[in-house]
């Protein structure tokens, strides 16, 4: 997983709430178990004219009303979004395709749990602010094309490069030092390598038959 210290980043906004993961990735696409190629079907439903199954090779119809479709937003890295982002079922993909296509982090006033959880675990960093902070938030990317933002996870802080706009986030700890290590659930497990062997070493001369 790749570390998260300092980012930069075009902000996006999706001024809805209650966002579910079904339209973060709908329910066709949720076949393969590997966390790559998610991030073209993100927001399907919405971001194309036409109906998405999985291994479309043919041109998609682009919705020119939806946000990630405008060319002010290319390349953005930060999602900005309404009350319980990530709400429905559980599912693991929604993380997996927000970072496929490209997203670092988000920000928004709250988050379903389960959704909360999985991005830490997949190198996202959901941020909570807010309501008056995150409509302050929209107004200025509204006002501003191009608007970024700069996320200092050390210092727990995001704002404007230039210091004018600054807004501190809380963080859990160990949720902190997992994200700025690059650490996911298989690399924390690994930290422990040598244990692991010796406790496998020591199982095997202990009780060879099991």
């Amino acid at each position: 997983m790749q570390p998260f210290t300092v980012h930069t980043g075009v902000v996006v906004p999706l001024d809805r709430a209650n966002v579910d993961t079904d339209a973060i990735i709908p329910k066709q696409f949720l076949k393969s178990i590997k966390r790559s190629g998610f991030g073209v079907n993100l927001f399907d439903a919405w971001r194309y004219l036409d109906h998405g199954e999985p291994g479309m090779t043919s041109a998609r119809r682009p919705n020119p009303d939806f946000v990630l479709n405008a060319p002010r937003y290319k390349g953005a890295s930060i999602l900005l979004a309404r009350r319980n982002f990530g709400c429905g079922s559980s599912r693991e993909h929604a993380p997996w395709a927000l970072a496929d296509y490209g997203f670092r982090a988000l920000i928004a006033p709250s988050y379903a749990d389960i959704f909360f959880n999985n991005c830490f675990k997949n190198g996202l960093l959901p941020i909570v602010l807010s309501d008056a902070s995150v409509d302050r938030l929209f107004a200025d990317v509204a006002a501003f094309p191009g608007y970024a933002l700069t996320i200092d996870l050390a210092r727990q802080r995001v704002g404007t490069s230039d210091g004018a706009l600054s807004f501190e986030f809380d963080v859990d700890p160990f949720r902190k030092e997992c994200l700025l290590n690059g650490w996911d659930d298989i690399g924390l497990t690994l930290k422990h390598a040598d244990e692991i062997r010796a406790f496998e070493a020591r199982h095997l001369a202990e009780q060879p038959w099991l």
